[in-house]
């Protein structure tokens, strides 16, 4: 029975702690911040959505169709994120992020072919209602479409 306690309670804190690295489900790019270097975002992305579901994805900015669909993450700290070089975007174009926590994904897909290997990186979240994906000079906002 004594080790039946902390078993049981790992088991009901568990959701919560997936919570955070939540990316399955529809998302829609709502608005941007900085600079598109090629893409035109009021015509060619905002209002458009990217779909996670089950090893399959799709969407304006990624796709992959049961192909190799891989995700993981990074944890970090909202002061390692935001003093991280690579991140330096989100501090400067001030991106509202208040959690403790910053996971960052890095979705891949590796077809067959070499044409069809690519990768998502970074699609930034903190909760699940929004991401930030880092495109192209640009930071796009996506609100998650829970029904």
């Amino acid at each position: 029975m004594k080790r039946a306690i902390p078993f049981l309670l790992i088991l009901c804190a568990l959701p919560f702690a997936l919570q955070a690295q939540f990316v399955d489900t529809k998302w829609k790019v709502t608005t941007y911040a900085g600079e598109p270097w090629y893409a035109k975002p009021e015509e060619e992305l905002i209002g458009r959505f990217q779909s996670f579901q089950k090893g399959w994805a799709d969407g304006v900015f990624f796709a992959c169709d049961l192909k190799g669909l891989s995700k993981t993450y990074t944890r970090y700290t909202l002061e390692e994120f935001l003093n991280a070089k690579e991140f330096r975007l989100f501090k400067t174009l001030n991106i509202p992020l208040e959690d403790e926590t910053v996971y960052v994904h890095r979705i891949s897909c590796n077809g067959w072919e070499a044409s069809e290997r690519r990768v998502l990186y970074p699609l930034v979240t903190q909760d699940n209602k929004r991401a930030y994906y880092l495109f192209e000079g640009a930071i796009y906002t996506l609100e998650a479409q829970i029904d």
